[in-house]
């Protein structure tokens, strides 16, 4: 067939996919090139936010002798005559002469002068007054700096900031934090064929991805406002691009659902050309999800902004997140490259030849194995919603049972750890 009579889809040369681990490494390093900026936020705003700086504590911790139990403490030898009360929050006087005590509540500073601390559950009372007992050879207090000297670094930037971290920062006397600006998310619906409400009928599909990919955006840590969210958009280039151009106004990372491919209306390519963007990753060697794609735009100004096509089909369009969106916006908040846990199969796992093949699974933690899901079409969630992640299974191998493979976790909620 001549070159007048070809199909614009059979005139467009598609590059070779790129690997799954390459594509993955490509878009983190673009991702940490572009890093948000660091803001200040008070403690009680940074959940889910990530450090910019390495936090460091302000004092000693704890920055004075504390009691670890409620007792007496005494100096020198007893029995020993009462002579006052600490409490916690208090600044005491010194303890100046033996034979004498204090009574003393569990996190109150200890005098100066104490020599040991003796618990009241082992304690007694003499016939006129005095404290008796045998205080324990380990001493009773907690010594200034026993957990961290002043100015030493606790935790590395890079770190996610969960109620754990905000607990530190707060003990280390910080009132803010200098966080990465979280990323701002939009996404774009395409296909004329989607309905966004009520049951499919008539040739027309339920649109899922509208409503889903802005809750797994935030669990990555987007900020994604109901606005911000935009479709079925027009199956016309002049609709793509105006939709396009008004998201990128204000996101960082703009995600579009469909069209990734060179079909009669997909209109994704010819609109990134339209808009001056430069390919990081064009399709990936990977199934299922292979035509997914991450563009990068930069203005006059050097602001980098980024496009994330994920395929239309369900399941495709999550593994192209899992692949693509996860690692760019581990980067862009200034994280560490994810590392994927690895799990034992406990059934096989089919091969995709030349392809990565990102196969559904439920973990078992206990045990730690990965059991494949059934419902797995590309065009399936069914599967994905009792799925806990996708192991992996290397180009040119099959997952046998017993078999240890990484696997790629589903996000959790900001701040949420996953468990062993």
């Amino acid at each position: 067939m001549s070159t007048e009579t070809a199909s614009a889809a059979e005139q467009v040369a598609v590059p070779p996919p790129a690997g799954w681990e390459e594509a993955r490494s490509r878009v983190y390093a673009v991702g940490l090139a572009a890093a948000l900026p660091a803001v200040g936020r008070p403690l009680a705003e940074t959940d889910g936010h990530t450090l910019a700086e390495p936090l460091t504590t302000r004092t000693d911790l704890p920055a004075f002798p504390t009691s670890s139990v409620d007792g007496w403490a005494v100096r020198g030898d007893g029995p020993w005559r009462v002579v006052g009360r600490v409490l916690a929050g208090g600044s005491p006087a010194p303890l100046a002469d033996d034979g004498t005590t204090v009574e003393i509540a569990t996190g109150a500073m200890v005098p100066e002068g104490v020599t040991a601390i003796l618990r009241v559950e082992e304690s007694t009372r003499t016939a006129d007054g005095r404290v008796a007992g045998t205080p324990r050879p380990t001493p009773e207090w907690r010594e200034p700096g026993e957990e961290a000297r002043a100015g030493e670094e606790l935790l590395p930037a890079g770190t996610p900031v969960d109620p754990a971290v905000i607990g530190l920062a707060a003990s280390c006397g910080h009132d803010t934090l200098r966080v990465r600006r979280s990323p701002r998310a939009a996404l774009l619906v395409f296909g004329d064929e989607l309905l966004t409400s009520g049951p499919p009928a008539a040739g027309r599909v339920r649109d899922a991805l509208g409503p889903a990919v802005p809750a797994w955006l935030r669990r990555y840590g987007c900020q994604v406002r109901p606005a911000d969210v935009v479709g079925p958009v027009a199956d016309t280039l002049p609709a793509h691009v105006a939709a396009l151009r008004a998201a990128l106004a204000t996101a960082d990372l703009v995600c579009t659902t469909g069209g990734t491919m060179h079909g009669p209306v997909d209109h994704l390519h010819p609109t990134l050309e339209a808009l001056g963007a430069d390919y990081v990753v064009n399709t990936v060697a990977v199934r299922p999800g292979f035509p997914m794609l991450l563009a990068r735009l930069v203005d006059p100004d050097g602001r980098v902004r980024f496009v994330a096509g994920l395929p239309g089909n369900p399941q495709s369009a999550i593994v192209a997140l899992v692949s693509l969106v996860a690692p760019l916006l581990a980067g862009l908040q200034g994280r560490p490259m994810p590392v994927l846990p690895h799990a034992t199969l406990a059934d096989a796992v089919p091969g995709r030849g030349d392809h990565t093949h990102l196969a559904l699974v439920r973990l078992d933690r206990a045990a730690g194995t990965a059991h494949p899901v059934r419902h797995v079409g590309s065009a399936m969630l069914r599967g994905l919603a009792g799925a806990d992640g996708f192991a992996v299974i290397r180009p040119g191998t099959t997952g046998e049972p017993g078999a240890r493979v990484p696997v790629v976790p589903l996000p959790l909620l900001p701040g949420e750890r996953s468990c062993p």
